[in-house]
């Protein structure tokens, strides 16, 4: 994710308005690496604004996404989890505590695409996702 000033130039240049509420989503978002939630983004947002709805998170979390400025990460049906950093890397996953953790490890070499995918596809990249249980839950 751009830094606060330019990520609010882009939106900005994109004909959106910069509220204080979004700009506490991306001051939240910024250099962030325990891959919040759309509620524990809503939540920590809630304190200083209290009458912010969780639409108005969901929706400037859709739109970062859209804009290539956050990874959308599904862990399960009922939570997305939001990345700000969008170099490419790998997460693993604790299935007890749900923390994500990311992992810079170049697998290309490892990767070996079906036939399928390479008849009919041009990939531009991938993503890995590792599940386990951390050392603090077993």
């Amino acid at each position: 994710m751009e830094t606060v000033e330019k990520l609010t130039k882009t939106l900005r240049s994109h004909g959106m308005k910069v509220t204080p509420q979004r700009l506490m989503i991306f001051r939240i978002l910024e250099n962030n690496t325990s891959h919040p939630s759309a509620e524990d983004v809503y939540k920590r947002v809630k304190k200083i604004y209290p009458t912010v709805s969780f639409t108005t998170i969901y929706k400037t979390l859709e739109t970062l996404r859209d804009l290539g400025e956050v990874r959308e990460l599904i862990i399960d049906e009922d939570r997305k989890h939001y990345d700000p950093n969008i170099t490419n890397h790998h997460h693993v996953i604790c299935s007890t505590c749900k923390k994500i953790h990311d992992v810079f490890e170049d697998f290309s070499s490892h990767v070996k695409l079906p036939d399928f995918v390479q008849e009919n596809y041009t990939v531009s990249g991938f993503q890995i996702t590792f599940y386990g249980t951390c050392t603090m839950c077993t």
